[in-house]
């Protein structure tokens, strides 16, 4: 379906045209293998950096685009598309990590790193999950320690994505010990550094590993500080960006999903017609497009409002939370509409239904969503 996006200018009607000729000709015939083994796609990646698109959120002067955020939904929507496992990885260099050493990093900092990561040569991990801290980030237990020109690392960072390949580590931590959110900051730390230790990976059931990541008496440089001081509000600010890519990737997979579903309910027949004939198959399809056309609505508002700067918080968390929770019911009734064959390895859509639900838990879960749009409502009598 070639229906004009609204509100988006032909350089970006172009860079669609691009991503999705790339991922149908080069991401999409080797999906499987990839979700299969779960290893990174360096060649898909490789790809990307040459085309300058892993620089999209890197100004200019450090090797990127200067892009915008509705730039890389749109990225990453036609990649999810095709391919979930490409759609990940590239999430980890044109979202969160990147936009924060932009937004917070210092000039040295800046020069040292932005331009490998635009070349799709310096990969990044973020690292913020610990066993007994998800949502409540604010309660890491995490610590750095300053002695001398370094800070001491010590804690133990879980289900960290491409933490085994990773150039660059984004380490959320406390710094000297002070409770509460307000003690968190983030320190870039880089692969080698004595005391970093990853492992004991985790096999997705979309097919991405997820790692821990151990530091023990690990010495990292002052320099290396990204966020100190009121570090934990600005590290949720620049996240905005993430929930937003997060549906991104989830609205791919819908949009997929359903590409899928329709072509097999008109190429499939009983009772000697196509089941894309039957009344019952137009309403489930009906459903689905109209689910889809509601979650883009709400994430291009957010990604278009944003800019080149962060999403609003609320804007991103309703994008995310609908988009997420649509995705998980449009990539099941595809597989509904494939009948038993959609439960097969044979047709994508199981794939499309695994990778889906990650999107609900990723990033904020649903329920923290539902959490932070309810505070906001509270704050005030009248919404609308």
């Amino acid at each position: 379906m070639n229906q004009k996006l609204f509100n988006i200018t032909d350089e970006q009607e172009m860079l669609v045209e691009t991503i999705r000729d790339i991922t149908e000709k080069e991401f999409k015939p080797n999906s499987s293998e990839l979700e299969q083994s779960g290893e990174f796609p360096f060649h898909n990646m490789k790809i990307l950096g040459d085309l300058g698109i892993l620089g999209i959120s890197i100004p200019e002067e450090y090797g990127g685009s200067d892009g915008t955020v509705m730039d890389a939904v749109l990225i990453l929507e036609e990649i999810a598309k095709g391919c979930y496992i490409t759609g990940m990885a590239v999430l980890g260099e044109i979202g969160v990590q990147s936009k924060a050493i932009v937004a917070y990093g210092s000039e040295e900092q800046k020069q040292k790193y932005l331009p490998g990561i635009a070349k799709g040569e310096t990969i990044l991990a973020i690292c913020i999950t610990e066993s007994e801290v998800g949502s409540d980030a604010g309660n890491m237990k995490t610590n750095s320690t300053l002695e001398g020109n370094s800070y001491i690392v010590n804690g133990t960072k879980q289900l960290i994505s491409r933490a085994d390949v990773a150039d660059l580590f984004l380490v959320f931590t406390r710094f000297e010990g002070e409770q509460g959110s307000q003690g968190v900051g983030c320190l870039l730390v880089e692969k080698g550094t004595p005391g970093l230790h990853v492992r004991q990976g985790y096999q997705t059931m979309g097919g991405e590993y997820l790692w821990e990541v151990e530091f023990d008496n690990c010495a990292v440089p002052i320099d290396n500080v990204l966020v100190r001081e009121n570090g934990f509000k600005k590290l949720m600010t620049a996240f905005n960006t993430q929930r937003c890519l997060n549906a991104s990737i989830t609205l791919g997979l819908a949009e997929g999903a359903f590409n899928e579903a329709l072509k097999y309910t008109k190429e499939r027949e009983q009772f000697g017609r196509p089941v894309a004939n039957f009344q019952g198959i137009q309403w489930m399809l009906s459903d689905m497009y109209v689910e889809i056309e509601a979650s883009k609505s709400l994430l291009y508002r957010a990604a278009i409002n944003a800019g080149k700067g962060f999403p609003d918080k609320i804007e991103a968390s309703v994008a995310k939370l609908y988009t997420n929770e649509m995705a998980i019911r449009v990539t099941n009734q595809a597989m509904q509409l494939h009948g038993g064959y959609g439960y097969t390895k044979e047709y994508p859509v199981e794939r499309m239904v695994r990778g889906a639900r990650f999107g609900a838990l990723g990033g904020g879960t649903s329920q923290i969503q539902k959490n932070l749009i309810g505070r906001h409502l509270l704050k005030t009598d009248k919404i609308f």
